[in-house]
């Protein structure tokens, strides 16, 4: 990532004064039309305008979707995305880009480019998830307007706690995480933290403007409406998900944090900060299985 320019920096105060939660209310009711005119030509303009590679889809005729969020959050053909072979292969949970990936610095991950943002912030201030992950891994990807927008299992997992801490809607592009500082730890995110065979792992659904919604295959749609103070659920390793299994989606792009302990995964030498990835290749490996 390059430093920011003064455009990114016009950008991020721009979005500093927006109404976000009420644009991203608005893009929320707009995505729902299901007005056959209306939505068909939503999509058609959309997928244009992204190259999106519709053979990829269950159905490429906008007449299949009940409206624009269920073309957004389409299902893929089941040889779209295959899983890479191995229980101990840490498949990738999305499409994207690898905004960073490596090991955290203590209890510092880096954002880009001379940012950095504090674990605990990033966890809602949890003090024992924050000593969980202290030091482990962590892989952030972004997800393009473009990308398929289902959230799968990196590793087969038991659900044991959800947390949802309201915040911020900033867009989470490269330029605005050059720029916006503690962007991931500021904006609104999801947490959902599994058990697995490499320990602990948390995948962290952030939000951003025009993604205050987002959505759980145990819970359904999490945002909206939107909360003033966190919310945590547990829930005891129930339900239990397989590895590649869908966990959840964005209803519009954004980004996943993927946090593992220490000394349970190592990351795939070929994957670079910057680098395109697919959901189901592999994204690393676990190298020490918990006891």
């Amino acid at each position: 990532m390059t430093e920011p320019s003064r455009f990114d920096q016009a950008n991020a105060w721009l979005q500093d004064h927006l109404p976000q939660h009420a644009l991203s209310g608005i893009m929320y009711r707009l995505t729902r039309i299901t007005w056959r005119p209306f939505k068909n030509a939503f999509i058609r303009a959309f997928s244009a305008l992204y190259e999106i590679d519709l053979k990829e889809a269950e159905s490429a005729d906008p007449d299949h979707y009940r409206d624009f969020n269920a073309f957004f959050t389409r299902a893929l053909r089941q040889d779209a995305r295959p899983l890479a072979p191995g229980e101990r292969v840490v498949a990738s949970p999305v499409d994207g880009h690898i905004s960073q990936i490596g090991v955290l610095d203590g209890a510092t991950l880096i954002q880009a480019k001379g940012q950095y943002f504090a674990l605990d912030a990033l966890l809602g201030g949890d003090a024992a998830l924050t000593q969980a992950f202290t030091g482990g891994s962590y892989a952030t990807i972004y997800l393009s307007p473009r990308d398929y927008h289902r959230i799968h299992m990196p590793l087969s997992g038991a659900l044991l706690r959800t947390g949802h801490i309201p915040g911020r809607l900033f867009s989470v592009n490269d330029a605005t995480a050059r720029t916006v500082p503690n962007l991931y730890a500021r904006n609104e995110r999801l947490i959902t933290v599994f058990e697995t065979g490499a320990g602990p792992m948390a995948v962290i659904l952030v939000g951003a403007i025009f993604v205050g919604s987002m959505e759980t295959v145990w819970s359904g749609v999490v945002t909206p409406p939107y909360g003033k103070a966190p919310h945590w659920q547990t829930f005891n390793g129930e339900p239990r998900l397989a590895r590649g299994a869908e966990l959840g989606r964005f209803n519009m792009g954004s980004t996943v944090i993927l946090l593992f302990s220490l000394g349970h995964t190592a990351w795939a030498p070929e994957h670079q900060d910057g680098g395109a990835i697919r959901m189901g290749e592999a994204l690393g490996q676990v190298t020490r299985v918990a006891e």
